[in-house]
């Protein structure tokens, strides 16, 4: 038995199968950062943590605000699809919390 042996176990996964997925370094993962929270905000998502559908709608208008402020402090430095990608999802943002807002009527 070598010196390292008593350390290791050989039902022991390894590092690469202990690792927690990990989203690629990328711009769209910081818009994500704030989207993916305000849909459950919003209540069109299953919050993971509970597994229900709750609003909170002051939320949500937080994270599409700081969405909103992340858009206009990085206006002309992003590339095309990351300018499209975050359009799009305060587009989807602000339709939804408009609705639920009732400032449109369905």
């Amino acid at each position: 038995m070598g010196q390292n042996d008593i350390f290791e176990d050989p039902d022991e996964k390894t590092a690469d199968e202990n690792q927690d997925f990990l989203p690629p370094l990328e711009f769209n993962s910081i818009i994500l950062l704030l989207y993916l929270p305000a849909l459950i905000q919003l209540g069109i998502m299953d919050d993971p943590a509970t597994r229900e559908r709750r609003e909170n709608l002051e939320l949500a208008k937080r994270n599409i605000d700081l969405l909103d402020l992340l858009k206009a402090k990085t206006e002309g430095n992003l590339e095309e699809q990351e300018a499209k990608f975050m359009e799009d999802a305060l587009s989807q943002l602000k339709m939804v919390y408009l609705r639920k807002t009732e400032f449109i009527k369905t």
